[in-house]
């Protein structure tokens, strides 16, 4: 195979699909990120698409973490900055920093939003015994949003909510 040939495989800079990928896996699977020096996951089945930063389209009037809205294939989807939404570190784009778009569907529509992180890392499988409760500590993310914690090696990573992170309503902790 020639190196044109394999142009039309290597996908666009700065967007990743994920629709179409099958995962094998007995347990559940989530997608991995960074926020500072911490780790996160949202369920896969959830993530639509991981796409490079930039700078949306500013929306008056909204909260401090909305930083705007971009236009996917026709649709406006909302961005939101999860390190201001949960007061985490000093706000930093890199090269790194990606815009993870995720969607849940019920029963009256679909809902869509972009999040902000510092990086993606890995695909975490876990099986739901693997998944412990969150501990009743204070702390910069509210309970309802974390669905549990995951020990890989010798750190944590807090899983989150993914219904519940989509919903714009203020994090009060």
């Amino acid at each position: 195979m020639e190196l044109q040939d394999l142009s039309e495989f290597i996908p666009v800079a700065g967007e990743t699909n994920l629709e179409g990928i099958n995962f094998i896996s007995n347990g559940e699977q989530y997608l991995t990120f960074c926020l500072d020096s911490e780790q996160y996951g949202v369920d896969i089945l959830s993530v639509k698409e991981i796409r490079g930063w930039e700078l949306p389209t500013l929306i008056p009037n909204s909260p401090h973490y909305v930083k705007g809205v971009i236009n996917i294939r026709g649709m406006i989807i909302p961005i939101i900055d999860l390190r201001i939404r949960f007061g985490i570190g000093k706000i930093d784009y890199t090269p790194a920093t990606v815009v993870i778009v995720l969607s849940v569907e019920n029963a009256e529509r679909q809902y869509m939003m972009g999040f902000v992180v510092d990086a993606v890392s890995d695909v975490l499988n876990a099986e739901g015994e693997d998944i412990k409760p969150a501990p009743f500590v204070a702390g910069s993310i509210p309970r309802d949003l974390v669905k549990g914690l995951v020990n890989v090696q010798n750190d944590a990573v807090t899983l989150l909510n993914v219904e519940q992170l989509l919903t714009l309503e203020e994090v009060n902790g």
